[in-house]
């Protein structure tokens, strides 16, 4: 007899064509019922009927929607643009992220859907977890914290520790999944074996951002398995990783193309574009937005049984953003830094990955005292992006005026 996969739920081992079917149809139902309470959205489907969209071809003629489109309504109609079929008052809570965006949080039963990638990581009902997410910079502790909740998981906030008081309360409270970025997680478990705690009782873990070889490896010689997902605060988790298999799977209630950055146009199936993300949410219905990411599809589902799409590990390629050590760095923060040293020529915020870590570099054009203005860059840095980081000063004119202010370095994974 075969063996039944380990899934959250059956939604997840569906034939893919009723997946899709599926979709559509929730999507044109979502839309003909917050279209009247959501402006930005009647302007999105501006000249298109709602019954039409019954294929992605009909879905590709919606115009694309970016983080700095998201700014602008914002700040023409706070709190959400016009995006937002809740009312605020009725949300369970409202996130003030990098740049001052808002992101909306209602209160359905893992309104984030990070429970499916919780569940494939190994957290099961009745454990706990540490959650060194941030609650400050974004959402992504809340997102842990609904799907551990979903799963009937306790969870124990850890960010605002001290290394040395995350290390203690993990050795006495024993927590059995970590959640996290993996450089938190190799500090935490470098500094545990320094002073002789117990930080054994970490089995699995989650992580968001960058998850080096390398550093993959060293984790797991050191007794857990830890998988990742790639998540952004308009949309939840995106896709995470499940069984053996290479790639992520892609998250139940959204609907993913690959489109070329360059004009918008769909990709041919395994080619690498940029992931445009419709989320099927009543509250929060975002309708193809442009993630920054570049990933592909593909070929083969994944052994574990689950049988939505497979990527590739996304990489963000855009200039608007790039996410650093479980925080996203964004072109606001330039500016700020610019503002706050109008001396400066252009900026650059660059990261790299040495000695599997995430390295934050920011590169200034200035002609004059450089000792005492790169101790003052770096004190606004790190005000700024709440990151530690080191501060290169160059010659004015030596950086591209072509080149992004957000440049990613580091290798793909």
């Amino acid at each position: 007899m075969a063996t039944m996969p380990d899934l959250y739920d059956r939604l997840e081992n569906r034939v893919p064509q009723t997946r899709e079917t599926f979709l559509l149809r929730d999507l044109r139902h979502i839309l003909s019922i917050t279209k009247s309470r959501v402006p930005a959205i009647r302007a999105q489907l501006k000249g298109i009927e709602i019954q039409s969209l019954t294929a992605r071809a009909e879905l590709a003629r919606i115009p694309i929607l970016r983080a700095r489109d998201i700014a602008a309504l914002q700040t023409e109609s706070p709190p959400f643009g016009g995006l937002c079929a809740t009312r605020p008052n009725a949300l369970k809570q409202i996130f003030v992220g990098p740049g001052a965006i808002a992101a909306p949080e209602g209160k359905a039963r893992d309104w984030w859907g990070a429970a499916r990638a919780l569940y494939a990581a190994g957290l099961r009902k009745g454990m706990i977890a540490a959650n060194c997410f941030s609650y400050e910079q974004g959402p992504n502790a809340n997102m842990i914290a609904s799907g551990a909740e979903a799963l009937g998981c306790a969870v124990i906030p850890l960010h605002a520790g001290a290394l040395d008081f995350k290390v203690k309360a993990i050795a006495h409270l024993k927590p059995q999944f970590y959640c996290g970025t993996a450089d938190q997680l190799k500090r935490i478990l470098d500094h545990a074996a320094e002073k002789g705690a117990d930080v054994s009782s970490l089995k699995n873990g989650l992580v968001t951002g960058d998850f080096a070889p390398g550093l993959r490896n060293e984790i797991s010689l050191r007794g857990l398995h830890v998988k990742l997902a790639f998540a952004r605060p308009e949309l939840g988790v995106v896709a995470f990783e499940s069984g053996a298999t290479e790639g992520l799977t892609v998250n139940e209630g959204l609907i993913l193309e690959f489109v070329d950055p360059s004009n918008g146009q769909i990709v041919e199936p395994g080619k690498p574009g940029e992931m445009v993300v419709t989320r099927l949410n009543p509250d929060y219905p975002l309708l193809r937005f442009g993630t920054g990411a570049v990933s592909a599809q593909l070929p083969h589902h994944s052994t574990c049984g689950r049988t939505n799409m497979r990527i590739r590990t996304p990489r963000e390629y855009a200039a608007e953003s790039a996410e650093c050590r479980g925080m996203r760095l964004h072109s606001g923060q330039l500016a700020e830094i610019a503002k706050r040293h109008p001396s400066l020529g252009r900026l650059r915020l660059v990261v790299r990955r040495s000695k599997e870590q995430d390295v934050l570099i920011l590169r200034a054009e200035h002609r004059g005292d450089e000792k005492y203005l790169s101790e003052s860059l770096s004190e606004t840095l790190h005000r700024v992006t709440q990151m530690r980081g080191t501060i290169e000063l160059v010659s004015p004119g030596s950086l591209r005026d072509d080149e992004s202010g957000i440049v990613d370095e580091r290798p793909l994974n």
